[in-house]
């Protein structure tokens, strides 16, 4: 069936803007400015700040969704289905664990490829499928173990070709394998968030919008308050910053007096990240979710074309075959092999489909913020 040109609207829109949330945090990395404290240069290194502007990219979904609800019901028949009402602090545990997840990534980030990071968030599978089996009573299928253990070999081979390669140009050894581990550990933190809102939050039929909006408003506040004590953590060299406490946010600021260049990739990161959940949420809505697993992974593809041509990074074969794997291990764990059995005999079709049974975060169901 032909796209009509909604559908094309909102598939360009969350491919794009999906590439510009990692791409424009990556970019805020590279920047050096003096900051407050001294008059030399040093690298923007403020991932809990950037996690901040984040999660106020997640709460404009919930004044889009009160916009949208208030123009629906000028309507002789509103279209808008509220869902029913439930505790707001159902969304507490979940936003707890997107912001933990969400700032060890951005610690991450400042430490590896973007290309790498974005790849090696398709961990998110490995832990998802066993905590769903551990806390969920699910019974995965044979393919999707398959695509577990596919998985973890191109985890492997991707970590290899960091190991490798000749991207150290920018970073130090250690540090790009700390940051691939960190990534690797917050997908651990990101199946807890997912496991949570399928006991607790999905039974209640909430409106996504409203959901990520909720998520981004407690996690905006949190975080938000959390500055002030990070701000006299003392972590050493662990951090960047040239007091080396956990999170600078008045050096952030002296920065970015200093380089305002600095906002605007701060800003694509904000704003790419609302308009990336709505149009993930409406790519599921008026296409498939298989469609918007796709355009996830096409985003990889972007992200590392990008990398490549602005010098952040260097070509890698091992990359190459490892983003192979780990498509392949995504496609058998959310059931886009299905449509190739369709083609097989009936009674081929008729033994597979025995099998088949419901997996947590299938094609069909995600984290309701899950571009972050």
């Amino acid at each position: 069936m032909a796209w009509t040109k909604y559908q094309l609207l909102l598939a360009a829109m969350m491919l794009t803007t999906g590439s510009i949330n990692t791409l424009s945090a990556k970019w805020a990395d590279n920047f050096s400015a003096p900051g407050c404290h001294d008059s030399t240069s040093h690298t923007f290194s403020h991932p809990f700040l950037q996690a901040v502007g984040m999660f106020l990219g997640e709460l404009s979904c919930l004044v889009v969704f009160y916009i949208m609800l208030c123009h629906d019901r000028r309507r002789p028949e509103p279209k808008i289905n509220q869902g029913q009402s439930f505790n707001p602090l159902l969304f507490l545990p979940p936003a707890l664990c997107d912001m933990t997840a969400t700032s060890i990534m951005y610690v991450a980030l400042n430490m590896t490829s973007a290309s790498s990071f974005q790849m090696l968030r398709g961990a998110v599978i490995i832990f998802t499928g066993l905590l769903s089996v551990a806390f969920l009573g699910r019974r995965l299928e044979a393919s999707q173990w398959i695509g577990i253990l596919i998985t973890i070999l191109g985890l492997v081979v991707v970590g290899l070709a960091d190991f490798v390669s000749g991207n150290h140009d920018t970073h130090k050894l250690s540090d790009v394998i700390t940051g691939d581990l960190l990534i690797v550990m917050a997908q651990i933190i990101a199946a807890v968030q997912m496991v949570l809102e399928e006991k607790f939050v999905y039974k209640h039929d909430v409106h996504p919008l409203r959901a990520v909006g909720t998520e981004g408003f407690f996690g905006f506040v949190i975080l938000s308050i959390l500055l002030i004590p990070m701000f006299y953590i003392p972590v050493g060299s662990f951090s960047n910053n040239p007091r080396q406490v956990l999170e600078d946010a008045l050096d952030a600021f002296c920065q970015i007096g200093h380089q305002p260049m600095i906002v605007l990739a701060l800003l694509g990161n904000t704003v790419s990240i609302a308009f990336f959940n709505f149009a993930g949420i409406s790519v599921t809505k008026e296409i498939s979710a298989t469609t918007r697993m796709v355009l996830d992974s096409l985003r990889t593809v972007v992200i590392w074309a990008v990398s490549l041509a602005v010098g952040w990074e260097q070509f890698h074969g091992l990359q190459v075959l490892g983003f192979i794997i780990l498509l392949i291990g995504a496609a058998l764990y959310n059931g886009l092999h299905r449509p190739l059995l369709d083609k097989l005999p009936c009674w081929v079709q008729g033994e597979a489909d025995s099998g088949e049974r419901e997996g947590l975060l299938s094609a069909g169901r995600g984290s309701v913020n899950e571009a972050s």
